[in-house]
């Protein structure tokens, strides 16, 4: 699949370098929409184009962690570079910002514009086999949906485009109840239409599973339990119970080994070319992520992990009486060294007090620095995050104690004894095996990308009295304002060209 994208990539530059703003500008070198989407092979590429933009500035290349890791309760940054900083702590002056919100808004709705222009025109070609075409329009279907999914959990209200922009375009603005029923409906579609299982040469596109993981993510985060349920199932004991977790955790969080049993979907990073993220031929297919979240001296040191994670993972021993193995390969940590071993990145290092970064996709593992090149695969769904998520949805549904055998299927690979041994107290208790969930979903996928929408789902950020807790090992949380920073502003200057647009309330 790294293969299929570098190619595609690089041609679609010539053919989609336009986002809506842009699509007036001509060029004697550009195809225009009328000479495009003639053949197979231009379709193949049009949705190829869709793929290309998680290498982008605003979304999986960059700065969308900052948004997902940095504002909920895992992550801070203290960057002298105030403005940043300060979005990861709920001040926001400048909605504008452009590492901060615009690019992410931007390159949100240029995914989408691809995807749309795949649903729009695909259907016109004329297929040899009408298969193939059903999968290019539900990979466009499941990526429109993926968007619109992280659209919905950062801000909520937005414009929901369903057809090919243009300049003169003023979409209307949609409450968040009605993108999440069109992201079902998407990601419903798709289903019926991807496969199962692509080929070995495919690896890195959406199938069945995938559709069903942001399924289940869609219904939860609108705690429709039973639909969750539906779709869970058919990646645990279903049609589609092809997955299983790895013997090694850290095989998650490195470029060994990925796309293995444990992986619902990822995206596909390399190292292959040393180009920006712009449309040019030599356009970089990495992530920029560790660059920016490394520690000083080895990266930008912009984004950090919060110490109570540390703590976390030191209030139960496994079974051998030893520290839980996941904080190894979950954090780095001034005890380190004396606990596992680990130096980090292979360098003596002089600590601040209470000081953890993020290690999940980093490359300590051959080198002991950082660059914009990465090229670890970013797993945004694995099958252990689909476990939990059973396990939460049995419990709101009141099966309590079903719920007890997934959860123990994660602790399990910890070496960490059954929940019921380690926790007696919770019982059957609906509101204390929640709690513990949390913090099993915290060991467990700490710095993936889940929290910020995690919180949003259990209702954390939905009263005083629980934001002060969460502002009791975050700070950050102190500046927190109930009904108005569960989500983000709108860009500004969208707001003021669109009068079919309102700020988010409060804002």
């Amino acid at each position: 699949m790294k293969k299929i994208i570098i190619i595609t990539a690089a041609f679609l530059g010539l053919v989609f370098t336009a986002c809506e703003n842009e699509l007036d500008l001509n060029s004697p070198n550009d195809i225009t929409v009328d000479q495009y989407w003639k053949t197979e092979s231009d379709a193949q590429a049009g949705v190829n184009s869709i793929y290309a933009m998680f290498y982008k500035d605003g979304l999986w290349a960059r700065w969308i962690y900052f948004r997902l890791d940095l504002t909920s309760d895992e992550g801070y940054s203290v960057s002298p570079w105030t403005e940043l900083a300060d979005w990861t702590r709920f001040n926001y002056i400048n909605y504008n910002f452009w590492e901060g919100n615009a690019v992410t808004w931007r390159d949100t709705y240029k995914a989408i514009f691809r995807c749309n222009q795949v649903l729009a025109n695909v259907p016109n070609i004329a297929f040899q086999n009408e298969d193939d075409k059903k999968k290019i329009i539900a990979q466009a279907k499941f990526f429109r949906a993926l968007h619109y999914y992280y659209a919905a959990v950062i801000w909520e209200d937005v414009p929901l485009v369903l057809d090919p922009s243009t300049p003169s375009d003023l979409p209307q603005q949609k409450k968040v109840d009605e993108i999440w029923a069109q992201i079902e409906k998407d990601l419903n579609e798709a289903y019926e239409d991807l496969p199962r299982d692509w080929s070995s040469d495919q690896l890195g596109r959406p199938d069945k599973g995938a559709a069903k993981a942001f399924l289940a993510k869609t219904y939860m985060q609108q705690r429709k339990w039973p639909e969750a349920k539906a779709a869970l199932e058919y990646l645990i004991n279903g049609a589609g119970a092809k997955y299983s977790l790895v013997a090694n955790y850290r095989d998650n969080f490195t470029d060994v080994n990925e796309n293995n049993s444990e992986s619902v979907f990822e995206i596909q990073f390399g190292d292959q070319r040393k180009g920006g993220t712009d449309e040019s031929q030599n356009a970089a297919v990495s992530s920029n992520r560790s660059q920016f979240f490394a520690p000083r001296g080895i990266g930008w040191s912009d984004g950090q992990a919060r110490f109570w994670l540390v703590n976390a993972f030191k209030q139960e021993k496994n079974k051998d009486g030893n520290l839980d193995t996941r904080l190894r390969w979950t954090l780095y940590y001034p005890q380190l060294l004396a606990d596992f071993g680990d130096k980090t990145y292979d360098r003596n290092w002089e600590w601040n007090n209470d000081e953890a970064w993020f290690r999940k996709g980093s490359r300590d593992y051959y080198r002991n620095n950082e660059d914009y090149y990465n090229q670890v695969n970013y797993r945004l769904v694995r099958y252990a995050d689909i476990l939990l998520r059973y396990a939460e949805v049995l419990n709101e549904l009141g099966n309590t104690s079903d719920a007890y055998q997934y959860v123990d299927q994660v602790r399990a690979r910890a070496n960490m004894n059954t929940l019921a041994a380690a926790h007696p107290e919770i019982g059957n208790d609906h509101d204390k095996f929640l709690e513990r969930l949390k913090m099993e979903r915290v060991l467990e996928l700490c710095g993936e990308s889940v929290r910020w929408e995690d919180l949003k789902r259990w209702g954390d950020l939905n009263s005083q009295a629980s934001v002060d807790k969460i502002a009791l090992r975050d700070p950050d949380f102190k500046n927190f304002t109930v009904g108005k920073n569960h989500r983000m502003p709108i860009p500004q200057s969208d707001v003021d060209n669109n009068p079919n647009l309102e700020q988010n309330s409060g804002y």
